[in-house]
């Protein structure tokens, strides 16, 4: 009887774990077959390369924070606001490792020293920026209004985590909340 080998989504999701916690530096086929628990050979039976597993990570996420999250969302159902209101729910909840918060951050510091993330990035972004006008402008006739509300939406998709002022007498649940309801309104 042959051993199990360790699944290729195993492989590319530890590698974003390491991204996430050290850039793509840190992303190393001995690193993760260790932190796996297994011999760094059954990566060579998915990947060519380490360049190979960078490329399909980067595919991975890109396919996660834009297709894969949309097809949820609209699945879920409900009209401009109820999808707008599951789509930030769905987000900030971690529950999808290419959806965190890390990555996000990682994949963006990346891209300012790598031309092709970078370019991997402005697609995503892109995608991401013209859904959130499809659901804003469903329900906000005004063309400036919804490329105001796509970027305080985005903005704070990105930058929330990078904020560390306190909020006053309210916590940033609380606040996070209060914007959701100004920009659903």
């Amino acid at each position: 009887m042959g051993a199990i080998r360790t699944p290729r989504d195993r492989w590319i999701e530890e590698g974003l774990r390491m991204l996430a916690a050290g850039g793509p530096e840190a992303v190393r086929v001995e690193v993760l077959a260790q932190a796996l628990g297994v011999s760094k050979g059954g990566f060579y039976g998915y990947f060519r390369n380490r360049a190979a597993l960078l490329e399909e990570m980067l595919d991975t996420w890109e396919r996660e924070v834009t297709e894969a999250v949309i097809e949820r969302i609209e699945r879920d159902g409900g009209d401009a606001r109820e999808r707008l209101r599951h789509l930030f729910d769905f987000v900030g909840s971690g529950r999808v490792l290419a959806t965190d918060a890390g990555v996000e951050l990682a994949i963006r510091e990346w891209a300012r020293r790598d031309e092709g993330v970078a370019r991997r990035l402005r697609r995503a972004d892109n995608r991401r920026m013209d859904y959130l006008r499809e659901l804003y402008g469903a329900f906000c006739p005004d063309a400036g209004d919804v490329e105001a509300r796509c970027l305080i939406t985005f903005s704070l998709r990105v930058g929330d985590r990078l904020i560390v002022a306190d909020n006053g007498p309210l916590d940033r649940a609380d606040v996070l909340d209060a914007v959701t309801d100004r920009l659903l309104s």
